[in-house]
């Protein structure tokens, strides 16, 4: 099949398309940056250099693929502490460029990387722009199908944690204790949207993508062993000192706000009620598994 891929060489769309071209497809990866040509012709796709918001260069990439397989994302993490960013909108725009470019194109097949969250406007905080993204991408003719992927938290995530075990000696978040909660790995993701483009491809459906369900302190002991610091604890603090805090390092207030709702709904549950009524399969890549990566990472920083 001939499939275009968006996101570049980020942590899915890169294994994606390794997994893909390794399948015999004809591939083409969306990048907005020319220096990464070469790295994408090296795993033997094509590029297409472009941003998500330029809708006539997205119509005349998608055109003639049987499958497109579009994501958000910004273009530098930065972004998230310009005080003048509406994050909303302006995911929202590429939304709706993507909504026009597939129009435009005739694609009849889209897998949507959503995510966890995205059943819903309300108490999810930041992830209720996937609720959005999912609902413009609705409006859709009803002969253009369309998978929503919803994988949920990432183990990359994890790597946030870096600077305050190093500081503090501790992780501290918003959320934890010995609920167990779904994590994954983005090479589950990406071997999971694989499967998804080479399954019958039909109307509007959706797919909970976790790798593993494990509670905060466990994955404190699994990271802590790895790294030498085999007590490293997990301390659960309020809302409002997270907030304080990603205000004071001049976080985006409305996204920083939306970062503190996201992680207290993971703590109350309402996040994953959802899921729990769809659950997947889980994955192969565990805690254990990643706590290699963690280590290199941590030695780095």
């Amino acid at each position: 099949m001939k499939i275009v891929v968006t996101g570049s060489l980020g942590n899915i769309s890169k294994p994606l398309t390794q997994e893909l071209v390794e399948k015999g497809h004809t591939v083409t990866v969306v990048s907005r940056k020319a220096e990464r040509i070469a790295a994408i012709e090296a795993i033997g796709a094509t590029a297409a250099i472009g941003t998500m918001q330029d809708v006539t260069f997205l119509a005349n990439t998608f055109k003639g693929a049987d499958i497109v397989y579009v994501m958000e994302a910004f273009g530098a993490a930065g972004e998230f502490f310009n005080k003048e960013l509406d994050f909303m909108e302006s995911i929202n725009i590429i939304a709706r460029s993507y909504k026009q470019a597939i129009e435009e194109s005739g694609v009849k097949k889209v897998i949507h990387l959503s995510s966890i969250g995205a059943h819903s406007n309300k108490g999810n905080g930041i992830l209720a722009f996937h609720f959005n993204v999912e609902n413009i991408l609705k409006e859709l003719p009803g002969d253009i199908s369309i998978k929503f992927m919803r994988p949920v938290g990432f183990y990359n995530n994890l790597f946030g944690f870096i600077p305050v075990i190093k500081s503090e000696g501790v992780i501290i978040s918003n959320y934890g204790g010995t609920f167990k909660k779904p994590w994954v790995s983005p090479f589950d993701i990406a071997t999971v949207i694989a499967e998804e483009m080479e399954k019958p491809f039909d109307g509007r459906t959706f797919r909970y993508i976790a790798s593993e369900e494990i509670a905060s302190d466990d994955i404190a002991k699994i990271l802590g062993e790895a790294i030498g610091k085999p007590d490293l604890k997990w301390l659960v603090v309020s809302n409002e000192q997270i907030l304080e805090n990603l205000l004071t390092i001049g976080m985006n207030p409305d996204v920083a706000k939306g970062f503190v709702e996201m992680q207290a709904s993971q703590q109350s549950g309402i996040l994953y009620e959802d899921y729990f009524r769809n659950k997947p399969t889980l994955g192969k890549v565990k805690v254990a598994d990643f706590a290699k990566d963690f280590a290199t990472k941590f030695k780095e920083q």
